[in-house]
């Protein structure tokens, strides 16, 4: 009886043993699956000469993208401001420091969106509801309003020259809605919404969404046989009031973009996006 036992309990044992080595190679599949983030220990904000900041940082420039993002600017323009928005701990990751939320469940069918948020001035980009990359943007000026609703990516070019002024070269275009011109694109960022309705980029951005999103599929030059990226343009800047990024020095969290709020301007389009998602499957399909 008693060797029964101690067979029992060694295979039991050894059974154990077995569930907790699936587990642990469960949970390895799971965490190289899952993009891993490097969280800081704390997000806070606080205001700094930007001519002090440049200085103590002048011999390490690893916190400069963080910066030039929280400020929604890029290096030339952050050089010329007074004072700028600096994170206590940059140790994190970029996407730590801007609103859009990590996941968003509601977009798992998606297989990929591009969001700009105006209110933030910030843009998101998607796979399967898991966020992919982030950054600033500077928008359209109050007088020239980027159009907001879906849009899809159709023509891109590397360089082009805008339709508003022909001494304006624009680089990684990629137009979002033809008629009107209105398309993302490297250019200066002055800190604010400043374009002619265009959603300007920092170079490294505009270079990565360029390669991101999809083009559209002409049947000829005037019918559209597939449709490219869905794009979201969502919210409302106030041109009157202190640039909203101000706000996180005594609300850290004064700007986030909760899963709840990317669902709900979501959800009116989501029909068409799907629709025209699997349009493009099949004519993916087809073309093999």
């Amino acid at each position: 009886m008693k060797k029964i036992v101690l067979f029992l309990n060694i295979s039991i044992a050894l059974l154990i043993i077995g569930c907790k080595q699936e587990s642990k190679t469960e949970s390895t599949i799971d965490k190289i699956a899952v993009k891993e983030r490097n969280e800081p220990k704390k997000t806070s904000f606080h205001l700094e000469n930007t001519k002090e900041w440049l200085s103590k940082n002048s011999a390490d420039s690893t916190n400069f993208a963080i910066a030039y993002a929280v400020n929604r600017t890029d290096p030339a323009n952050f050089k010329k401001m007074d004072s700028v928005v600096i994170p206590d701990d940059m140790s994190g990751d970029i996407e730590f420091y801007l609103p859009f939320p990590l996941s968003v469940s509601s977009l798992k069918e998606i297989n990929k969106i591009v969001f700009f948020s105006y209110p933030t001035q910030t843009f998101a980009a998607y796979e399967k509801g898991e966020l992919v990359y982030t950054g600033p943007t500077n928008m359209g000026r109050e007088k020239d309003k980027t159009p907001t609703g879906l849009f899809f990516t159709n023509w891109k070019a590397e360089e082009t020259t805008s339709t508003f002024d022909d001494e304006w070269d624009l680089r990684w275009n990629f137009n979002i809605e033809n008629k009107l011109g209105v398309g993302w694109h490297q250019y200066t960022l002055p800190g604010y919404p400043a374009s002619h309705s265009c959603l300007r980029l920092q170079e490294k951005d505009a270079r990565k969404l360029y390669d991101f999103a999809d083009q559209w599929e002409l049947a000829n030059p005037e019918t559209v046989k597939v449709k490219g990226t869905p794009v979201i343009v969502f919210g409302s800047y106030d041109f009157k009031a202190p640039k909203p990024w101000l706000q996180l020095v005594k609300n850290p969290k004064a700007l986030t973009i909760s899963e709840n709020e990317i669902e709900t301007v979501t959800k009116p389009f989501m029909e068409s996006i799907l629709k025209e998602q699997k349009i493009r499957q099949d004519f993916q399909k087809a073309a093999k």
